[in-house]
């Protein structure tokens, strides 16, 4: 999941996101034509850009002098300008990470850039403003150009389930030491990147490369603060504790949403997608599993996602049909279920032989196996 600093060169999508990379283009092929330039200082490259061929190159909130950007423009290049004011960049070109998101956080969770850009968020999603719509959309364009970089090549498996699972449960556990296992099968781990359920399996894999008495003890720091509520504060210091002590966890991928903006993002996992348009998020999460997802209980959020990723596997849209594990038997046939409808729909067609119920989570890891995951 590591990228390298000429990785979208490699690629010949002629994307730079990096000084290093620009550093590099400049050096090795001695133009910029054609390039795409996201999201870079370039305010000390006023050289490099005076003496480099820019013509049909697009920069796109990179900041530089005023004599570099008049350059480009008569080369003929687009130049767009950062856009001041914003909590958010809407040209980032990198997915965010939990320091990213809780900067700040020793002042209390208001003052974070996340809970920042919520604030933004609600200012001006109602309002009907065509420019911060367009400024949402190219940040969540941006988000997913970058997450599909991160995951090309992984073996992604999802984790849903419901935020309400609170830290100290023994269901908590259960998910953290699923994600522990997927991560330790080689798998990518992606949840929606919030609290509870999602959490937990965000844990696990984080907790990957240490033993069991290392998950035991940060699920029980973890409880001091079960829930978001009644402060996300204390709640995402406690993880911010747990990371600072067990410093080398592995990755995986959180994707939340700011329409969810009262349910916090979780710090365990290591790359976080976030997005302004929920539709947008649900359906590039449960894309990107190209391995199969397990669905942990949870309520309207997680049935949603069930039956989101069942429309493209009953039709075949996305080639042949990904796993699906519902865990919780009692769960998903009387409290909610959403297994009968499942079956039904996927009798006598290909997805019927990729799906499952099983009682317990312990379960789960063998049943994405058996079901080719």
């Amino acid at each position: 999941m590591q990228t390298s600093p000429a990785h979208a060169v490699h690629h010949g999508d002629r994307e730079i996101e990096t000084l290093e990379e620009f550093d590099a283009v400049v050096s090795s092929r001695g133009t910029l034509s054609g390039f795409r330039v996201q999201a870079v200082d370039l305010t000390d490259r006023t050289r490099e850009l005076l003496g480099t061929d820019t013509a049909e190159a697009v920069f796109l909130g990179c900041r530089m002098r005023p004599d570099a950007a008049e350059k480009l423009r008569t080369d003929g290049a687009l130049v767009l300008p950062p856009v001041p004011g914003l909590p958010f960049d809407p040209y980032r070109g990198h997915l965010y990470t939990p320091g990213d998101l809780f900067a700040s956080l020793d002042k209390g969770y208001e003052a974070t850039p996340d809970a920042l850009a919520y604030a933004w968020f609600r200012r001006t999603g109602a309002s009907g403003d065509i420019f911060a719509s367009m400024l949402r959309a190219v940040h969540d364009d941006s988000m997913s150009d970058t997450l599909d970089e991160l995951l090309r090549g992984a073996r992604v498996v999802g984790v849903m389930g419901g935020h309400a699972m609170a830290r100290g449960t023994e269901e908590f556990r259960g998910a953290a030491r699923l994600g522990r296992a997927l991560s330790h099968a080689g798998f990518t781990v992606a949840t929606g990147g919030g609290p509870g359920a999602m959490e937990a399996a965000n844990l696990g894999a984080y907790a990957a490369p240490y033993d069991d008495d290392m998950l035991d003890e940060a699920c029980e720091l973890l409880s001091a603060a079960p829930s978001f509520t009644p402060s996300i504060t204390d709640w995402a210091r406690t993880a911010f504790e747990v990371r600072t002590r067990w410093p080398q966890g592995n990755h995986s991928v959180g994707i939340p949403t700011w329409f969810y903006g009262h349910e916090p993002p979780n710090a365990f996992a290591s790359h976080i997608a976030k997005y302004f348009a929920n539709a947008t998020r649900e359906d590039g999460l449960l894309a990107r599993c190209n391995a199969g997802v397990v669905f942990l209980p949870g309520a309207a959020g997680t049935v949603q996602e069930i039956f989101d990723n069942t429309t493209p596997n009953y039709y075949r849209s996305r080639g042949e049909p990904t796993p699906m594990v519902l865990v919780d038997r009692s769960h998903w046939t009387e409290k909610l279920p959403a297994w009968p409808l499942l079956r039904s729909l996927a009798r006598e067609r290909p997805m019927e032989a990729r799906i499952a119920l099983v009682d317990r989570i312990e379960e789960a890891p063998e049943a994405l196996k058996r079901l080719g995951g």
